[in-house]
């Protein structure tokens, strides 16, 4: 993949807004490599949930393209699809090597206030593609 870091974050946004699966599909495996995990840590509210239950660490975890495409299109339906909010990357992209951080907002389309967020922490392979993702939802 080629492109600057922020370039690479304005992506990643795009693709949980995208309506077209053959596109969301596409561009997965132009950001991630085959093999990539997406490990999600859980909203608080379900961390507390599992902990009573006896699950001390908590994680959300898709590997391969076919589980991303159907972590990023649940997404969608459940966020974007009913029109309601839209994600966008904000403007703070930073690269270490092999490693980017970016920060993500959750807009609403009417008023555009801003209802959620997170940080992402990619690893990337040599052709700067994702081999790993950690999302940690919360602003």
């Amino acid at each position: 993949m080629t492109g600057n870091t922020q370039q690479l974050a304005d992506r990643y946004a795009a693709l949980w807004n995208e309506p077209d699966a053959g596109r969301r599909r596409q561009e997965i495996g132009a950001l991630w490599t085959e093999d990539g995990v997406h490990l999600l840590h859980p909203p608080a509210d379900l961390r507390e949930i599992a902990a009573r239950v006896g699950f001390d660490e908590q994680v959300l975890e898709t590997r391969g393209y076919r589980e991303l495409e159907v972590r990023v299109e649940r997404a969608y339906q459940e966020f974007v699809a009913p029109g309601e909010f839209t994600f966008r990357a904000r403007q703070d992209a930073v690269r270490l090597r092999d490693a980017v951080r970016f920060s993500w907002e959750m807009v609403q389309t009417a008023g555009g206030d801003v209802v959620g967020g997170g940080t992402e922490f990619v690893l990337l392979d040599r052709d700067g593609r994702i081999t790993a993702d950690y999302q940690f939802p919360g602003l």
